[in-house]
């Protein structure tokens, strides 16, 4: 299974949106991230959102972009912001037969789901930018054992795209 983490974009202050939606920045990082898995060839079995407002419409333009179809975005609160990285990667486990699993999530939590998965009994500081997305392969779940195959962040995409 690749599993592809990746933290929302920038959002409003809840002063001009009580739900903490997408930034115009947010959704042009989000967007720039989003066109770049499209370039890389990147087709979603599953797609999990945390029901936060900007995770769904993170999960959303990925969708869009990747030719994912929105009504099928799983809402889940195993992707919460301070869900523990053991109820995430249950949640994955779960998803039979999905190949390639996008979790559009916050941090802490996409950064302790990436660590869990790379590493046993000591945290990998994984810097997350919002946007930004890693790709970790696994063989089975739950594991310590995964493969880093890449990390992307949108100010580094900025420079290519």
């Amino acid at each position: 299974m690749e599993i592809y983490l990746m933290q929302h974009g920038h959002s409003l202050p809840k002063d001009q949106d009580p739900e903490e939606g997408l930034s115009a920045d947010g959704e042009a990082a989000v967007r720039l991230t989003a066109r770049a898995l499209k370039v890389f060839h990147v087709e979603f079995d599953a797609i999990l959102s945390s029901p936060k407002k900007r995770s769904k419409q993170t999960a959303a333009l990925v969708a869009e972009e990747t030719g994912f179809p929105t009504e099928k975005i799983i809402e889940t609160e195993k992707v919460k912001a301070m869900t523990p990285a053991e109820e995430t990667v249950r949640a994955l486990a779960d998803l039979s037969g999905a190949k390639r699993v996008l979790v559009a999530g916050h941090l802490p939590s996409v950064a302790e789901v990436a660590s869990y998965l790379l590493t046993e009994g000591c945290k990998a500081a994984i810097e997350f930018e919002m946007g930004g997305c890693c790709c970790i392969a696994v063989d089975k779940l739950p594991t310590h054992a995964g493969r880093l195959h890449w990390f992307i962040k949108p100010s580094q995409l900025e420079v290519l795209m």
